[in-house]
Formats: structure tokens, sequence, C-alpha cells
């Protein structure tokens, strides 16, 4: 999921639905009523089912999920957030930058490192606690984050809302080794949250989009207030966000490029690497992928890749990148590093000839 890579792949059935409503489609048409219709009233329930939740909306990525909560339910008042969550994502975009630019109040509460629940009880005109998984760094050491079952007690003491960014789009809580401590959106809820924050790409395997889900209330607020017009899909991410949480409703997860990544079987995955090593000069060699930029960070899923040597590997990578298609690979060391957990296997011929033409081509 390398966010500069574009993210999730879609799958095949999302891929099929943005061709289908790339002309005329049934978008704000009620086709039995033949009259106007909502864009969000087939994608709106999906959502809400897929969450656990009462209610749901998506809009055009999830810092903009984000921005519409606080807009909606904060503005002029204090969001509660912990000096450990006061997060950087990609373009210089930070969450203090943000709480302004929709009009609330940060309150700061514990450290870098430490925070507890009884530090959510600070603030005099709070609107809501704001908790904020930090998806894309990890603090380690002498380190303390309250359960958000405890933040959430805190916030029923005061009577506001708590607003979970899980960031990556895990709809469940998983039992693989790199989702340890990863946060879902329905183990969120389950925990005590009222509303829920994700992205519609990363795990979720979807386009890109902000999923807000919750209670119906708040969700209501969120869909009425005048930002979530200015914020809503369109008609393509609308299509391919149907079908991906449809596969997830159906429970299949090998439809999605990402979960077919992550769970590829290990004994094809060899014997896919030991094929392209025998094509390429190269050998096996176990290794690991990276989950993805915004999940899992840090997270590895072992597996094997090929090791080819070259005398400037630098050059090699460089060729492959200006190929057609351009081509990704590793540098370490003497050698470039091939893992074909991404790769579709009816590509492995290609990217054979091509691996073979870079380590011997000129620089």
């Amino acid at each position: 999921m390398h966010t500069n890579l574009g993210r999730a792949p879609l799958s095949t059935a999302a891929r099929r639905a943005v061709d289908a409503a790339a002309g005329y489609c049934d978008l704000e048409y009620d086709l039995e009523a033949g009259r106007r219709g909502s864009r969000a009233a087939r994608l709106d329930p999906l959502l809400a089912e897929a969450a656990g939740a009462e209610a749901g909306i998506a809009v055009n990525n999830a810092a903009a999920g984000l921005v519409l909560c606080l807009a909606a339910l904060a503005a002029g008042r204090q969001v509660v957030v912990s000096r450990g969550e006061l997060v950087e994502i990609g373009g210089s975009f930070r969450l203090p930058e943000i709480m302004a630019a929709a009009g609330a109040r940060l309150v700061e509460v514990g450290t870098t490192n430490r925070t507890r629940a009884g530090d959510y009880r600070h603030g005099d005109d709070v609107a809501l606690l704001l908790v904020v998984h930090p998806s894309n760094y990890r603090v380690v050491g002498f380190a303390q984050t309250p359960a958000l079952a405890e933040v959430a007690a805190v916030a029923r003491e005061r009577g506001v809302p708590l607003v979970h960014d899980v960031g990556s789009g895990l709809l469940e809580d998983r039992p693989e080794a790199w989702a340890a401590g990863e946060p879902s959106v329905r183990g969120s809820l389950a925990q005590g949250a009222d509303l829920v924050v994700c992205s519609g790409d990363k795990l979720l395997g979807g386009p890109q989009a902000g999923l807000v889900a919750g209670r119906r209330d708040l969700v209501a607020a969120c869909d009425g207030h005048p930002l979530a017009r200015a914020l809503r899909l369109d008609k393509l991410r609308v299509a391919a966000l149907v079908a991906t949480l449809e596969a997830h409703l159906r429970g299949d997860l090998a439809e999605l490029p990402v979960w077919a990544a992550l769970h590829a079987d290990p004994a094809v995955l060899a014997a896919r690497s030991q094929a392209l090593a025998v094509r390429v000069g190269g050998r096996v060699a176990e290794g690991a992928s990276l989950v993805g930029g915004g999940a899992a960070p840090g997270r590895e899923v072992p597996g094997p890749v090929v090791r080819v040597p070259c005398p400037a590997p630098a050059d090699a990578a460089r060729r492959l990148r200006a190929g057609d298609p351009p081509t990704i690979v590793r540098v370490a060391g003497d050698a470039v590093e091939l893992d074909l957990r991404t790769v579709a296997p009816a590509d492995d011929g290609s990217l054979a000839e091509r691996v073979a033409g870079a380590v011997t081509g000129p620089g």
C-alpha cells in the first residue's frame, strides 16, 4: 500500500464498476421513482453495515473526514488530544493546523510519550475527545497510552463524544501478527468510540476516500454541514467504494489485491521466486514485505525475495524505473532485490526479461 505508488490497487469488480459509471449512470437518479435521488442511497447503508455502525458517510479522504467531524461538532470549542498524537501526514499536513482550519480549539494533554486516561479531563469548554492512531510511526520505550475504552469512559463522564481516527481502514480486528495493535473500525466502536474516521484505500482496499461511521445523530450532523457538499465523492469513487464494501460484506477478501498480497501462499511465492531467480541469475533469500504507508507502521510480512547481484545496482534500478511499465526494485548492497508478493503471476515472464536486461545493460 505504498503511498507514492498509488496505495491499494482496485479489485477487478471495482474497476468494472468505475468503467460502468464513467458514462451516464444513476448517481443521483431514482430509477424506480423516476425522479432525483441521492448519491448516498446505496453507499451509506453499505458503509454502516460494513462498519457495524448506526450510520456512515464517505468524503474524499480521511483528512477531510476528520475536518468535517471537527467543523460539524466542535467549531469554536475545545477538542482534547494527546500530545503524542499531534501527527503530521504527507505534505506537512499537521493535526493542529487541521483543527484550526476547522475552527476547533486544541487542548493538548499528556506528553509525547506518556498519556493517561485522566489527562482527558482537562479543558473547560470541551466539544469532544479525539484519539488519533499514529499510523505512520511508533513511540517505543518509556511510553504509555490509555486503552480506548478508558478514554471512552472519560468521554461518557464528561458527556461529550469520542472520535477515533483509526487511519488504515481495517474494518475488524485481525489475527495476523502484522495486525497486532492496528485498530479497526468495528473494534473501536465496540470499545466506546462514538465516531470512527478512516481511509477507504489502505487496508480497506478501495479508492481514496474518507469514511465516517458511528452514532446516527453525529453522522447526521456531519452530513448536514455545508462542508459535506464540498468534500463529497465523485461518481467513480462512489462506484469503486460500493464494489469494495460489497466484497468485504461477502467475506471475499481474496478479491481485493491488497488482501490477496497479504495472504499470498508462501509455497507459491517460493516457487515463483525460485523460477525467477534461475532466469535472472539470482538467488532466493529470506526477506519481508512492509505492510505499507499509513497502516501497521514498521510491520513486516515475511517472505522470499530474489537477490540479483550486479556491478551497479543503483544504475540497474534506475533503468528499471525508466522502463514501460516502470519497475520498482529494492537496492541492497551489491544487488537489486525483487519481491513477487505484489507482482501478478502473469507478469513473471516479462519481469524476468526486463530485469535480465537491466542488470547487464549500459549505465
